[in-house]
């Protein structure tokens, strides 16, 4: 087994708002990357287990990076992911109103792309694509 680090040609950043409240940043980074792991199966790792054989789900084989920025910035972020046609996953405001997963796609559904009030988005693919996609954002405290 090779002990080289692990260097990945990808990258899973999540991109938040950064007007949230605590509670909202956690909420919505683990909804957001929830989408990607279930589009994106070359994201997950290999299941883990304890040495006393104790099994555990399988996790992203990669950091997930996470990132802040104005309205501005994600609204522009959207945009760039979107004319790159990279995977990913968006979290409006409309999101905390709601309470279940049917009524989260109707919210999203009633608004038109450009009036998304963006509160998070997560994004994969390769380095510089994202990292291109997330200009003007800066890394989460």
């Amino acid at each position: 087994m090779s002990t080289e680090p692990i260097r990945f040609d990808t990258k899973i950043a999540v991109l938040l708002r950064e007007d949230l409240e605590t509670w909202q940043r956690l909420n919505v980074t683990a909804f957001l990357v929830s989408g990607l792991g279930t589009q994106l199966p070359e994201v997950i790792g290999e299941p883990y287990e304890d040495a006393d054989g104790v099994a555990y789900l399988p996790m992203f084989r990669q950091p997930v990076l996470i990132f802040e920025g104005t309205k501005e910035t994600l609204t522009a972020a959207h945009a760039r992911v979107l004319s790159r046609a990279l995977p990913r996953a968006v979290f409006t405001g409309d999101l905390f109103a709601t309470g279940n997963d049917r009524d989260n796609r109707a919210a999203v559904r009633a608004v038109r792309t450009d009036d998304l009030d963006l509160v998070g988005l997560a994004v994969h693919g390769p380095r510089n694509a994202v990292d291109k996609v997330l200009k003007g954002a800066r890394m989460h405290p």
